[in-house]
């Protein structure tokens, strides 16, 4: 009878560690959860501010680009690029002004 006694008190020991076992996992598993919202939250974030920033770059470039023609400081090649970006405007707004006259 004591043998069994014994062997249920180590049983329930046994059990009772699983059982913290198990709970600390999911406490772990729970912070993980958050960290990963979190790490996806900053993720969209950056990739808002990647994009606003390439946006910006392109805003800047065609700046720089209209710059170089008004003081007529351009090589050949971006005289070439610039022109190719008027005609890709001047395509944009003559669609737009064959959608507007339908």
């Amino acid at each position: 009878m004591q043998f069994v006694a014994k062997t249920m008190g180590e049983l329930e020991q046994h059990i009772k560690r699983i059982n913290d076992k198990l709970l600390q996992l999911l406490k772990n598993y729970q912070q993980l959860q958050k960290e990963n919202s979190r790490q996806s939250q900053l993720i969209k974030e950056l990739q808002l501010a990647k994009e606003k920033d390439n946006q910006q770059i392109t805003a800047l470039q065609e700046k720089v680009s209209i710059l170089k023609a008004a003081t007529s400081k351009m090589n050949e090649t971006d005289k070439k690029a610039f022109e190719k970006t008027i005609n890709q405007y001047i395509r944009e707004i003559d669609k737009c002004i064959g959608i507007l006259s339908e």
